[in-house]
């Protein structure tokens, strides 16, 4: 068994390999035992260059901290430590064994072992493969290597067990599915399907979490239709598996039922799209179930506001902080608004194109229309045309000159619609330059017919 030659080199040649290098000489240094494991090791076997690179060691978290300058002990009680070196940072966990006691909710205690017992405590067999960097020692004790030959995603040890410990398993192994883009073994599938429903005890964090690296994938519809298949999308989101066998007007929508149109949204998603654009991507058509009506053809009035009202109780329900809860639901309850932006006002414009999130509303347009068959982007061109034509004569206004509590106290009015109402007047003399400073704001107040 043996790493490729090429992309060993390549590895240790950039300056990731090589800090990582670093690390497990000084652990060696010191006495202790450093292999490469995880994904690293998993991507250098299928001939790929590590994106991270993790590593399991014989040595403690504290001492572990006595070898290296720059460290984070904040998950010493997890058995991990991450350590800086060379401007890169690594985890660096202590071997550990497995804890039966586990509830499925939260992660295994720790409990040190040895590297025979850390490779037992993994999720996968492809995972559990371990190498020395510094001799070139290559440790597989579940036989990862051969099961990534057939790019076959596997338990280790008994997969209903191994789910009942940790029930994130049952994310992560279709994670690693998609990632590989690989089979399960019979009874890692059998198992996922089997204990599908206990997903739903995993916290609203931990669900994130795992869903976001879906999002991230090179070909997230594959986790996505592991998701929906195995039961655990109904167990954890039931608000997207409603989503399935909803269908669409064909004159529009050649794709498919809204299911299989939010998966060629996701998959349309490049490297310029950020988490919450992707995420948005994800939850922006899932009001269709309930706003579907069939009349002279399907329609789904103001599905836009009934999927953002349900990703307001997904984001409450996933524990996001509420800046982004108000970006989600407002991307989503807005990506339907293309073809009103041409013909708006000066002012109005101004308030839409100079909006902080306006951009990723725009991506997300862009990702409905290259979700739909046929993908038409015409309408989506001339909104494009139109923005970069009013930024090139309307330069940005600096942020406004008073805030709403500087105009109730300068006007002597309450709180309501109406300190709105003269916000807006004044950004929109700002942005004709008609109030340039803060003492000709204060005089455009004092010159206003407040009603």
């Amino acid at each position: 068994m043996f790493l490729p030659r090429k992309i060993i080199d390549r590895t240790l040649a950039n300056n990731q390999g090589m800090a990582a290098l670093s690390v497990a000489e000084t652990l060696q240094a010191g006495g202790e035992e450093c292999f490469w494991v995880g994904g690293a090791v998993r991507d250098m076997a299928m001939g790929k260059m590590p994106i991270e690179i993790d590593m399991a060691v014989s040595a403690r978290p504290e001492k572990v901290a006595t070898l290296f300058k720059k460290f984070d002990l904040s998950a010493a009680g997890l058995g991990a430590i991450i350590v800086s070196v060379q401007g890169h940072t690594f985890e660096l966990t202590t071997y550990r064994e497995d804890d039966t006691a586990s509830d499925g909710r939260h992660p295994e205690s720790v409990m040190f072992g040895t590297r025979a017992e850390d490779a037992l405590r993994r999720d996968a067999t492809i995972n559990a493969i371990y190498w020395n960097p510094l001799d070139g020692t290559l440790d597989d004790p579940t036989g990862g290597m051969n099961d990534l030959k057939e790019k076959l995603v596997r338990f280790i040890g008994d997969p209903e067990t191994r789910i009942r410990h940790d029930a994130l398993r049952l994310l992560r192994m279709i994670r690693l599915r998609a990632t590989i883009h690989g089979q399960y073994e019979p009874k890692t599938y059998k198992a996922l399907v089997a204990c599908s429903q206990l997903s739903a005890d995993l916290s609203g964090t931990r669900i994130l979490q795992e869903l976001e690296k879906m999002l991230r994938l090179e070909n997230p519809e594959i986790a996505l239709e592991d998701l929906l298949e195995t039961g655990i999308l109904q167990a954890i989101l039931p608000e997207v598996y409603a989503c399935k066998g909803v269908p669409q007007p064909t004159e529009y929508h050649q794709e498919g039922d809204v299911w299989e149109h939010v998966k060629l949204c996701v998959a349309s998603c490049t490297t310029d799209h950020g988490a919450d654009v992707r995420l948005a991507a994800f939850f922006h058509d899932i009001g269709k179930a309930e706003t579907f009506a069939l009349e002279e053809r399907i329609r789904f009035d103001k599905h836009a506001e009934a999927s953002a009202a349900l990703t307001e109780k997904i984001m409450k329900r996933f524990q996001v902080s509420n800046e982004r809860k108000k970006k989600m639901v407002w991307l989503i309850e807005h990506h339907m608004m293309m073809g009103s932006f041409q013909d708006l006002s000066e002012t109005r414009k101004a308030h839409w194109y100079f909006h902080p999130w306006f951009q990723e509303l725009l991506q997300l347009f862009w990702l409905d229309i290259a979700g739909t068959t046929p993908s038409n982007f015409d309408w989506y061109d001339k909104i494009i045309k139109d923005y970069n034509l009013f930024l090139n004569s309307h330069p940005k206004p600096q942020k406004p000159l008073l805030n709403g509590e500087e105009i109730m106290k300068i006007l002597s009015l309450e709180p309501g619609a109406k300190v709105g109402e003269i916000l807006e007047a004044l950004h929109e003399a700002q942005i004709r330059k008609k109030v340039t400073s803060k003492a000709e704001a204060k005089d455009f107040l004092k010159n206003m017919k407040i009603n």
